[in-house]
């Protein structure tokens, strides 16, 4: 890449920030007079140039124009990156070719152009005066020129300033909304694992005391083995919730990307469940292999597989399916059951934390934390999750990954 266009770029980007060409800046209009006043000329103009246009932002004497930048008088400036006054523009080489100066555009004669600067050292335009007529260059107006010109490099630096605070404002209140919202979410969450943690620690607790008392009395039996296992059943739903909870806070953070094959992956799944698979119909499609986190989309394989097992129907046998397809440059893994099925009413909560639908599902172990996890995985992964609402005996939960 050349020097010009390494500066033609920088140019470009400080126009862009300033908004320079497509937001007018009416401050401007009482420099140029100003600037017309302390020079004693009847024309005056602030000049900002892009990639091939001069664009005329604001003028004193005459109307707005747009020209190429060739064709521009203070394209001069703007490659010498300096002052530049001359009392006749005729008899400058520079400068007498210039449509503003042979008369197709105009006939300027006496032209004073200063540069436009910014603390970056990027020259994007110029503050200019000008007259029809010859006069002597005056170097004290070029002085109160090039004072001019700083200040109108102040008033895009103000606005880029008050552009961006009112941003940074916006983000600001967005985040701090965001924050609400997510405190109110930890409140809830917290306060749901305080009481589904409670619950069998109650139990816990109730059968470990009255085995207690029976051991002390010796009246031992069948009850105290009964209180012993249902202190054993409390104790493991305890430490399945906390595996959960402690899941739910790991996945979907920080991502390993690499190349995944789903199909490899499935095996290892299947594996995994082993017992827990017997009796199930399952008829596995061929899986793409999709670039993520290896071991988090093995999470979300195994909790939709063992969801589809787990609330199978009491009255048939379950049948499951695993399937993928390509959608609109994504993956769509989708995984089919003839089980209970999902209410259309509760499709959209299933992937908050810690929600059990209905009487229906207690006797079904879970925390009722799968599906977030679920959820926040394939959202760190640029994905979405849902449920197949054109299924109505059983369930389809589908999710997709970019491709």
């Amino acid at each position: 890449m050349s020097v010009v266009d390494t500066v033609d770029q920088r140019r470009a980007t400080a126009v862009a920030a300033y908004a320079a060409v497509t937001r007018p800046v009416r401050e401007l209009d009482d420099v140029v007079e100003l600037a017309a006043q302390l020079a004693g000329t009847p024309h005056a103009a602030v000049n900002v140039f892009t990639a091939d246009r001069q664009h005329q932002v604001a003028t004193y004497g005459f109307t707005e124009t747009a020209c190429r930048r060739e064709d521009a008088m203070c394209s001069v400036v703007l490659e010498e990156r300096r002052p530049i006054a001359v009392p006749d523009a005729r008899l400058d080489p520079r400068l007498w070719d210039k449509l503003a100066v042979t008369g197709e555009r105009g006939a300027v004669r006496y032209w004073a152009s200063v540069p436009l600067e910014n603390a970056d050292g990027v020259v994007f335009g110029t503050l200019c005066v000008f007259d029809e007529q010859p006069r002597e260059v005056d170097p004290g107006v070029l002085r109160a020129l090039g004072t001019l010109a700083a200040r109108v490099v102040d008033v895009y630096e103000l606005r880029l300033r008050s552009r961006e605070l009112a941003l940074s404002l916006l983000e600001q209140q967005a985040l701090q909304a965001d924050l609400e919202r997510s405190n109110e979410r930890l409140d809830g969450f917290a306060g749901q694992v305080s009481h589904d943690l409670k619950t069998p620690l109650t139990t816990l607790s109730l059968s470990l005391t009255l085995a207690r008392e029976q051991l002390r009395s010796g009246e031992l039996g069948v009850d105290t083995l009964h209180l012993i296992d249902r202190a054993i059943a409390g104790s493991q739903r305890m430490s399945l919730l906390i595996d959960d909870v402690l899941d739910y806070a790991r996945l979907g953070g920080t991502l390993r990307a690499t190349d995944v094959d789903l199909d490899f992956v499935m095996g290892e799944v299947l594996d995994d469940l082993g017992p827990y698979l017997d009796g199930v119909d399952l008829h596995l499609g061929r899986l793409p292999t999709v670039n993520g986190d290896r071991s988090q989309l093995r999470a979300v394989l195994q909790n939709l597989l063992a969801n589809a097992v787990k609330y199978a129907r009491p009255d048939r046998a379950p049948v499951v399916s695993v399937s993928a397809r390509h959608v609109q440059r994504a993956w769509r893994i989708e995984v089919t059951d003839n089980g209970r099925g999902i209410a259309p009413s509760d499709r959209a909560r299933i992937f908050e934390p810690l929600t059990r639908l209905d009487e229906a599902e207690a006797s079904v172990e879970g925390s009722g934390i799968g599906l977030a996890t679920c959820r926040r995985i394939i959202g760190a992964h640029g994905g979405r999750i849902g449920i197949d609402p054109t299924v109505t005996d059983g369930t389809r939960v589908w999710f997709e990954l970019p491709d």
